[in-house]
């Protein structure tokens, strides 16, 4: 007996809204400690991660950018200000450790607060040309939940105004954000998916690391305008 024909009139199931999440999380539980550990310690073993860092990066520029050798100068070139602006900001005799602690915990703030209220309250998209998974909810809730994690930080580590913690966290989710959606537009332009595929879950390192490569250079230039002691004091 042959098997009935689908009904004409049913749709598809909807793709699964939580898709990748397991994957991602193993990723993230692997990887966080070993990058929060060079953090506390530093020298050498931060040194050594950006080291090995730095070919990985280059290289997924260079796969980002093809036939586009301007493009992929400035690429590799804000891929290793990071870097430097990373070890720069580490190694400052003053709260060197708490500032980078604070920028990465910011950017995975951003990370988490914009996945899970862009997936549970979806809405408008924030540029569906360059990013279509990407909305305004996704980027309200990367906003609040870096402003509360910049003041915590601060109240953790004994240093810093509160709502002006608050405040510059909520600009670096922007800063981050920014730095995903560059990250988007590059590799749809190269007509790829991912970066590469360093990371299971993730993709490239590029894809884990686009919005810490915006802000750490924000934050950098940001203490080179404002004082050694910024967002300190």
């Amino acid at each position: 007996m042959a098997a009935s024909a689908p009904d004409a009139t049913s749709t598809p199931p909807a793709p699964r809204r939580w898709g990748g999440l397991l994957v991602r999380a193993a990723s993230a539980i692997v990887l966080a400690p070993l990058v929060l550990g060079a953090l506390w310690f530093g020298y050498p073993w931060l040194d050594l991660v950006a080291a090995l860092a730095a070919p990985v990066m280059v290289s997924e520029c260079v796969r980002l950018t093809p036939r586009r050798p301007l493009r992929r100068l400035a690429a590799i070139v804000y891929v290793l200000a990071a870097l430097v602006a990373l070890l720069w900001l580490r190694h400052q005799p003053q709260s060197g450790r708490e500032t980078v602690l604070w920028i990465v915990v910011c950017v995975w703030a951003t990370d988490i607060g914009a996945y899970f209220l862009g997936k549970l309250a979806g809405g408008m998209k924030l540029a569906p040309r360059i990013s279509p998974g990407k909305t305004w909810s996704g980027l309200i809730g990367g906003v609040c939940w870096s402003a509360v994690a910049s003041a915590a930080m601060g109240l953790v580590f004994q240093l810093g105004e509160t709502l002006t913690l608050a405040l510059i966290g909520a600009a670096l989710a922007v800063v981050a954000q920014a730095g995903d959606l560059l990250e988007s537009a590059a590799k749809r332009d190269a007509g790829v998916k991912d970066s590469g595929t360093l990371i299971p879950g993730h993709g490239g390192l590029l894809d884990r690391v686009d919005g810490l490569v915006a802000v750490l250079v924000a934050v950098a230039l940001a203490r080179l305008a404002l004082g050694g002691n910024w967002p300190w004091a």
